[in-house]
């Protein structure tokens, strides 16, 4: 029987470490004030026929922390790299030279900053809310086998360490967050 509760706690903890790793993804898509390729992860080029990301059709380079470059590998590219990333409507105004595409990236203002700010602290609620369902399956897996005859006091540990890994994961967030308002928020 412990086999199962085994089992139970470790797809609960891998199901907790996906919740962190999708709000880590999702920070990243949070700007925070300084130039970042991760910021046109979201652009998709029409390449021949088909959508492709921006990564693929050109190399992204920050050379400081307010501008991104783009240098297509093919010259033609150029236009359409430019159009995708107003048709993103992500914020940036592309400036076309002729070999590369260069964005400015602007400061933030402070209402803007606050806003990030709402949107990071969503993005955690969320992520505790996904910690806390694995919680709530894993505790229904665990009431199961008690049912089916696993001994009280094995259920009872199980469910005692599915709470302790919930306090750390939700601790995880909590300091992911508090770093990712702390970045937003400075100026």
């Amino acid at each position: 029987m412990s086999e199962e509760i085994d089992f139970i706690l470790e797809s609960t903890e891998e199901s907790m470490n996906g919740s962190i790793a999708h709000l880590e993804k999702e920070f990243l898509n949070i700007r925070a004030g300084k130039a970042s390729p991760a910021m046109l992860g979201s652009v998709f080029v029409d390449y021949y026929g088909s959508a492709t990301p921006l990564s693929q059709v050109s190399k992204i380079s920050v050379p400081d922390a307010r501008t991104i470059t783009l240098q297509p590998f093919e010259k033609n590219m150029l236009q359409v790299i430019e159009k995708a990333i107003m048709i993103a409507n992500i914020g940036f105004n592309p400036m076309n030279n002729g070999d590369v595409i260069i964005i400015s990236v602007p400061p933030l203002t402070e209402d803007r900053r606050r806003e990030l700010a709402k949107q990071a602290k969503a993005e955690a609620e969320d992520a505790k809310i996904g910690v806390r369902n694995v919680r709530k399956d894993a505790n229904t897996d665990i009431k199961k086998l008690e049912k089916e005859g696993t001994s009280e006091d094995i259920c009872k540990s199980a469910e005692e360490e599915v709470q302790n890994l919930t306090n750390t994961y939700i601790k995880k967030i909590d300091e992911l967050l508090a770093a990712k308002e702390a970045e937003i928020m400075k100026v």
